[in-house]
């Protein structure tokens, strides 16, 4: 068993990262303790890391514990990362204060870009959430995860590659997921098993590099290497212009009469790069 406190520069609200997980079934969030357990897996090993907030927005302080001390400093590391403890937001807080987004993120200052737990999972959920209602995604996801994952400690683990790439679209099927879209699932499991896709390494590649590389992947398209860039790597460059919540956003803070054009929104991002997946994050949370 180990223990550890972080403590990291403000602004940072995990109040906001407990928010966005607790609507997830498959996720352990308790809001009153302001903690959050987290599924990890290192060198293909299962780690369950308990994360809890014992800090301020202004002064975020955090206690991390574990079962397996050997593992701690690459686990800390890795909660780090998921959690963008790295990531200096009041910096990209004072950025935005001579922008029009300026009222959106004195609002809901120091919100983080937080990742999805692991890589294969981020891009597995998004194939399963494409075309699908919000409610129905978390719940074929929760399917899916409980089926084929496993728990540890009472937390599910998401299937890895090669139990994915194992299965066949009948099995999935009898969990109501489509006919199609359980054979992009398990032909991305393929991908990493059988033709050495790597998706730790994508981590070193471009933005360009990564959407030319898993668009070959049948089933993965532009919204799905978009929310893999933003939830899986956290590139903090990225503006999906097609998103209906970002238009829906941008019509409000403009106050629009219709969604903006691809020409208004080039004109209205100009002013927010290098940080344009802060300001699509922060213009989500505008309309939530």
């Amino acid at each position: 068993m180990w223990e550890e406190t972080i403590k990291i520069d403000g602004p940072y609200n995990f109040d906001s990262v407990l928010d966005r997980h607790q609507p997830d079934p498959l996720k352990q969030v308790n809001l009153e303790q302001r903690s959050i357990r987290v599924p990890i897996f290192i060198d293909d090993r299962p780690h369950v890391v308990d994360v809890k907030a014992i800090g301020t927005i202004d002064q975020p302080t955090f206690h991390l514990s574990g079962k397996n001390e050997a593992d701690k400093a690459v686990l800390i590391q890795r909660i780090a990362e998921i959690f963008q403890w790295n990531i200096p937001l009041k910096r990209i807080h004072q950025y935005f204060q001579q922008t029009d987004l300026k009222e959106i993120f004195q609002t809901f200052i120091g919100t983080p870009l937080i990742l999805d737990f692991d890589l294969f999972g981020s891009i597995t959920k998004c194939i399963i959430h494409q075309q699908i209602n919000m409610k129905f995604a978390y719940t074929l996801t929760e399917r899916f995860v409980k089926t084929f994952g496993f728990e540890i400690d009472g937390l599910w683990f998401n299937p890895q590659p090669e139990t994915v790439a194992a299965l066949t679209v009948e099995q999935l099927r009898k969990i109501k997921m489509s006919g199609r879209k359980a054979e992009y699932i398990i032909d991305f499991a393929r991908e990493i098993v059988d033709h050495g896709l790597d998706l730790e390494a994508l981590k070193r590649e471009s933005d360009e590099e990564i959407f030319h590389r898993l668009t070959k992947v049948r089933g993965i398209g532009k919204w799905t290497v978009e929310n893999f860039l933003l939830f899986g790597l956290g590139r903090p460059n990225l503006f999906p212009m097609a998103d209906i919540g970002i238009q829906n956003a941008l019509k409000k803070l403009y106050q629009l009469e219709r969604k903006p054009t691809n020409e208004e929104m080039a004109h209205y991002i100009k002013g927010w790069e290098p940080y344009l997946s802060y300001a699509s994050l922060y213009l989500w949370r505008s309309i939530e």
